[in-house]
């Protein structure tokens, strides 16, 4: 996955002033505003859902019993600070499914884009980019933990962005629909 993940294009670095109380500790880099504005009118929902297919396509598998038993109903937010966008997802069995309409989730964890591909692509790990409030994890401090040690600990597997293609995710669904799970 590691090599794939370099392939990524990071989004281009702009460096900017840090939000208050944010980015202090290190560079800070944000997305282009018209893009970031286009990003932040995505209806909450189709984001999250389209977000938990391609974690259940690359991470939902990684996960070690004890983190998915951990995991499950626990209410989860992804906050791209840049983007101005949020995911809202809980595990659910054996995969990650969208949520609608949480208030408070358990664990926010927030992050410009180009600090969670650094995170992706292992160039930064959570420590570093916590320490200089760079990612911010809010909530259950436990939860808070478990993700940060699950990110330590996981080998993720070879990275194909093909695999989340339209037609390779809707394919993936229909079987998944077809098999009752």
């Amino acid at each position: 996955m590691q090599e794939q993940l370099e392939r990524l294009p990071i989004p281009a670095p702009a460096p900017v002033a840090a939000a208050p109380g944010l980015c202090k500790g290190g560079p800070s880099y944000r997305l282009p505003e018209p893009l970031a504005e286009l990003l932040s009118k995505l209806p909450p929902y189709p984001a999250s859902w389209l977000f938990v297919q391609g974690l259940n396509r690359l991470l939902a598998p990684q996960l070690p019993d004890d983190v998915r038993r951990s995991l499950e109903g626990r209410s989860l937010r992804l906050r791209l600070l840049d983007a101005g966008i949020a995911f809202d997802f809980e595990w659910q069995g054996t995969v990650f499914v969208a949520e609608r309409y949480v208030d408070v989730p358990e664990l926010c964890i927030a992050a410009s884009v180009h600090d969670l591909m650094l995170l992706a692509r292992r160039q930064e790990d959570p420590d570093t980019l916590f320490f200089s409030r760079r990612l911010s994890l809010e909530g259950d401090t436990e939860l808070g933990l478990l993700f940060k040690n699950t990110l330590d600990a996981i080998e993720l597997p070879p990275f194909d962005l093909h695999a989340l293609g339209p037609r390779r995710v809707l394919a993936h669904l229909r079987d998944r629909g077809a098999r009752g799970g």
